[in-house]
């Protein structure tokens, strides 16, 4: 997830710079190289760069991702869509008309330089759940990403009995990573068999015919989706949750589980019952 997509951290009221600047490692960030970049449609995109080995990060974090412009780092935050163990990163972003960045980004090319900062943070890590059994990550648009690497991740298997993965979008065309999602991940060398029997894919949307049609939280609330995926209606006393979309979706997300009994995590090394991206929630 990238923060232009939830809050867009007013993005319009930056100008547009057209300084194309080299970009340069400074204190605060370093400088990955493109390997490749993929459009899935005309709003969203993403793109993997190599990893300098001494980046260390944890599975769902997010990390500022920029380039220089006009002599300084033109930087906002993206979810890394990797797990920790994989040799790359990746990250996936909407397309923001005239948004200054993602104007430049989704015009990358494989062997160009990007930044990425050298403090990767966030709250959607799996040391601040508390035990469960089943798993439930939550997201709409973008705020896929972390799911994309906690789903390959081996620590996300081996910590619950389930991991259901809902992706809310408008259009069956937003269903971005449906096929690895649906095809590669259970055919993984190391991973396939944890997959195959825990992971539970729930895409959603809203505003066409679909297999599954809704918003998360409607699906939620009148329990059409635990009906529909053959599990009890969540509790706290079994299930984890983890959310990650707009600030709306946060929002009616967490009154829904809060009426519920679920905890939320008071902040890092504070488990609870569930865990939302702060970094693109409103205070």
């Amino acid at each position: 997830m990238n923060a232009s997509d939830v809050a867009q951290h007013a993005t319009h009221a930056l100008p547009a710079l057209e300084d194309k600047s080299t970009p340069a490692a400074g204190k605060s960030n370093r400088v990955e190289s493109v390997l490749a970049v993929r459009h899935w449609n005309d709003s969203l995109f993403s793109f993997t760069t190599t990893r300098s080995p001494s980046f260390r990060f944890e599975t769902g974090q997010f990390v500022m991702v920029g380039l220089q412009r006009q002599g300084r780092p033109l930087m906002r935050a993206y979810s890394l869509a990797s797990p920790s163990h994989e040799e790359h990163l990746e990250f996936f972003s909407i397309k923001v008309p005239g948004g200054p960045l993602t104007t430049e980004l989704q015009h990358l090319q494989p062997g160009d330089g990007v930044l990425v900062g050298n403090k990767p943070t966030g709250t959607l890590i799996l040391s601040d759940l508390r035990p469960g059994r089943v798993l439930y990550l939550l997201c709409t648009g973008t705020g896929l990403a972390p799911f994309l690497g906690l789903a390959g991740d081996p620590e996300t298997y081996a910590a619950f009995e389930k991991v259901v993965l809902v992706h809310g979008v408008r259009r069956a065309a937003d269903l971005a990573y449906r096929e690895y999602i649906q095809e590669e991940l259970p055919r993984h060398d190391y991973l396939g068999e944890a997959v195959r029997s825990k992971l539970v894919y729930y895409p959603t949307v809203t505003r066409e015919p679909f297999l599954h049609q809704g918003r998360i939280t409607d699906l939620i609330a009148n329990n059409r989706l635990c009906d529909d995926i053959g599990l009890p209606a969540l509790s706290p006393g079994s299930d984890r949750v983890m959310i990650c979309g707009g600030p709306a979706m946060l929002a009616e997300t967490r009154a829904l589980l809060d009426a519920r009994g679920f905890a939320v995590s008071p902040g890092r090394g504070r488990p609870g019952d569930y865990v939302v991206e702060r970094a693109f929630a409103d205070a």
